[in-house]
């Protein structure tokens, strides 16, 4: 079972950026798509970005297309999000996740959570 560690939330203004790492120990993490979702508290978890395995496909919710890009360093067993232009609604914690080969955009799809990120953005 793959272990994550999120890192690098923090408190910024709107319009900044900020980049979000997530760390994978354990497991062969090349058998993993990754995938970054968020939540503020009365919400469900919302899908932010996924990528495969070989960073080959990615995909994107509809709220941060154009602004966020995923991105993963196999050789450092680590998943990337790299946020422009930060919005208020952005903020929430963030959590990074892993399943096995294929994409998927369902949090439930997901087998293995990291603990979370705090991103708070003011304006």
């Amino acid at each position: 079972q793959v272990r994550l560690m999120e890192s690098g939330g923090g408190l910024v203004h709107a319009g900044d950026s900020l980049k979000l790492s997530c760390a994978a120990t354990g497991g062969t993490f090349t058998t993993y798509a990754m995938g970054w979702f968020r939540q503020v508290p009365g919400k469900e978890r919302e899908f932010v970005a996924t990528i495969s395995p070989y960073s080959g496909t990615t995909y994107y919710g509809d709220s941060v297309k154009g602004r966020f890009t995923i991105s993963r360093d196999n050789a450092a067993n680590s998943v990337y999000l790299q946020m422009n232009g930060l919005k208020r609604e952005d903020s929430a914690v963030y959590y990074c996740a892993a399943r096995k080969l294929m994409t998927a955009q369902r949090p439930d799809a997901y087998d293995s959570w990291g603990q979370g990120t705090h991103v708070t953005v003011s304006s």
